[in-house]
């Protein structure tokens, strides 16, 4: 082992200080991506072997609210372009362009040939070739994680990541930057996007996200590189040192306001006075 290299048991204790600090719902997920199905830890479920399929963003919501350890392939995905894009499935880039088509999510086949390329090129080739070294996946709640993660996946409030974006940019090397287009957000951007880039990215929930996977309004979420996670814990609460926010959220009061502040107030101060 490296020196420094971080356990599996570092990773779980980092997970539920994670979770704790920031009082978040529900429970970071650790996303491993996996080269073959021997890849797949005893104890993980798995929907096919019980004749189901889910989406890979149900599965990450398995873990985060149940505790549950999911493994995900092509066979077990029902949402067959995220198979497709994380080339899983031998799929070619005009059949999937044609799928997204059918699906109508954007206004025309130019339309939606222009953003599956820019996905592409965003990942180049040796993202791509890395890519099609993986068949799946498997998430765990990473306070119990079964793997190490190659990506960390955190749902909580505007707050909540605020405070994760202030720590991952305190020394300005690990500043998140996101495209936003509201759909295939958690899959992309919460797992598949940080592992291959190295880069942390936010998650806006997509149209999928909120329809299959639960995910509240009030939720939003980021993909961090699992070898971030520890930088993200030693700089958490350290933006503005005494001035930092905090969680709850230390917001400012007014302190210089009397009865006089509306006509109720003062007239019932008025009636007191006279008591």
């Amino acid at each position: 082992m490296k020196k420094n290299a971080k356990t599996l048991k570092d990773y779980q204790k980092a997970g539920q200080e994670l979770y704790d600090r920031l009082h978040l719902s529900t429970y970071p997920v650790a996303i491993h991506y996996i080269q073959t199905e021997k890849d797949i830890p005893e104890g993980v479920m798995r929907p096919s072997v019980f004749g189901k399929k889910m989406a890979l963003c149900q599965a990450f919501t398995q873990s985060r609210r149940w505790g549950i350890s999911v493994a995900m392939t092509a066979d077990d995905n029902f949402c067959t372009p995220s198979s497709g894009f994380h080339q899983w499935a031998n799929i070619s880039k005009e059949d999937l362009i044609e799928s997204q088509v059918r699906q109508g999510w954007h206004k025309d086949a130019e339309a939606e040939k222009t953003r599956i390329n820019a996905f592409f090129d965003l990942l180049g080739k040796e993202g791509l070739d890395q890519l099609r070294r993986y068949c799946g996946l498997v998430c765990s709640p990473l306070n119990a994680s079964l793997i190490v993660p190659d990506t960390v996946l955190v749902y909580g409030d505007g707050v909540q990541i605020t405070h994760m974006i202030h720590a991952l940019s305190y020394a300005y090397r690990h500043v998140p930057f996101s495209f936003f287009e509201g759909f295939a957000e958690s899959c992309f951007k919460g797992g598949l996007l940080p592992f291959i880039t190295g880069r942390p990215q936010i998650v806006l929930p997509g149209a999928g996200d909120r329809s299959f996977a639960g995910i509240g309004e009030h939720e939003i979420g980021i993909g961090v590189p699992g070898s971030l996670l520890f930088d993200l814990l030693e700089n958490l609460f350290k933006t503005g040192g005494a001035m930092n926010i905090g969680y709850p959220n230390k917001t400012l009061l007014p302190m210089d306001l009397d009865e006089t502040i509306t006509p109720g107030f003062q007239f019932l101060r008025e009636k007191m006075k006279g008591k």
